[in-house]
């Protein structure tokens, strides 16, 4: 059978894994970036090393997924802002406030009541090419 690819008027396909996973990490990058202040000050690509270790790189933020991300929580009071010589170079070093330790919490908390929501409707969730032959909506 063929797949049908849906698009919508912003050219957007939502048949397309890569849309899903892209909206998830992103998402996901947020919460990343406040946990992996926990450990202490850092300095954007430190942040992004971490993000990534943390996840066994299931996310891997780019600069523009991070810096953009640390200038709203320095705006918003979560996270210090610091000059500082790391390796001979001038970097921003960032350090997590207790706002920014409190918003991490919040966040944790939130992503762990959907991952539990996403899991208990995953085991009703008929799947395509189930076992009793019928084709559901989810992969």
């Amino acid at each position: 059978m063929a797949t049908l690819a849906v698009v919508n008027r912003a050219g957007q396909d939502y048949t397309d894994r890569a849309y899903w996973a892209g909206t998830i990490k992103m998402s996901l990058s947020k919460l990343f970036i406040l946990a992996v202040l926990h450990e202490g000050p850092m300095h954007g690509y430190e942040i992004a090393r971490a993000v990534e270790r943390t996840t066994k790189g299931c996310c891997s933020p780019t600069e523009g997924t991070i810096y953009p991300s640390l200038r709203d929580f320095a705006e918003g009071g979560y996270v210090t802002v610091a000059e500082a010589f790391v390796s001979g170079r001038r970097r921003r070093v960032y350090t997590l406030t207790d706002k920014g330790r409190l918003a991490c919490e919040v966040a944790w908390e939130a992503w762990m009541e959907a991952t539990r929501a996403l899991q208990d409707t995953g085991k009703t969730m008929p799947r395509r090419g189930s076992r009793d032959g019928t084709e559901g909506c989810c992969p």
